[in-house]
């Protein structure tokens, strides 16, 4: 396969996962829904073509986006240092039609940091030193590309949504996951976390591609907090996959 067809096929692989989601409805505890692989195309479609353009072996995979990585920059746990000074990648984003206006998005003019960006990055940073040699057998993508918030403001992973709206998810969710695995000619995927990791095992069951799984780094998990980088590595060395 041609290398181009590998980017076209991702891209519409992502506006198919768009109109999907576009159409699901949610409920309380939902008060607000950020879809960043649509008003952060530019940056997303700049990140597919530049990493996502051949097979790997490894797809890392995580649950959904930050607040302050992946819906200000639309990169997977986009931390706006790492994704523009290690990425290089910058771009426009739009404004949503709908923000709480304690959790604006200013795309790439936002001073705030995700640390769960700045760990996972960082680790593949310290690694492989430059994106391209990393990218060349790895890449990176979230199970489900929305954000969501309570009524508050609060950050709501998928697993804590309403029963319905879980269930909503799972089948354009599960689809893309399926394509991208394929398409990518995926041997292994890493979920970051157990939400992802299982997603993963229930997915692809029937298939080729190993699962195994990483501590997720976010700051929310105690375990993280002390000598993350390091029980990842750990783990990854002990699934044979580094």
């Amino acid at each position: 396969m041609r290398e181009n067809q590998v980017v076209l096929r991702l891209l519409k692989a992502g506006e198919v996962l768009n109109q999907e989601l576009r159409l699901i409805r949610f409920h309380s505890p939902v008060g607000w829904v950020y879809s960043p692989m649509e008003y952060a195309w530019e940056p997303y479609k700049t990140y597919i073509h530049r990493y996502g353009s051949h097979p790997v072996k490894v797809l890392f995979l995580g649950m959904n986006p930050g607040p302050w990585g992946m819906a200000q920059t639309g990169i997977p746990f986009g931390d706006i240092h790492i994704v523009k000074e290690w990425l290089s990648i910058d771009g426009s984003v739009k404004t949503p039609e709908n923000t709480h206006p304690g959790r604006a998005v200013l795309g790439f003019d936002s001073v705030r940091s995700e640390v769960s960006g700045k760990r996972l990055w960082g680790f593949f940073r310290e690694r492989f030193e430059t994106p391209e040699a990393f990218f060349r057998t790895h890449f990176v993508a979230n199970y489900c590309p929305l954000l969501f918030l309570d009524a508050g403001g609060r950050n709501l992973t998928p697993d804590r949504l309403h029963s319905a709206d879980r269930q909503a998810l799972l089948d354009p969710c599960d689809r893309h996951l399926l394509k991208i695995t394929r398409i990518l000619e995926v041997q292994w995927v890493v979920g970051i976390g157990k939400y992802a990791q299982r997603q993963a095992e229930r997915i692809l069951r029937n298939t080729s591609t190993q699962v195994t799984g990483i501590l997720h780094p976010s700051p929310a998990n105690p375990s993280a907090n002390r000598g993350w980088s390091e029980k990842a590595l750990l783990q990854l060395q002990e699934s044979g996959i580094w």
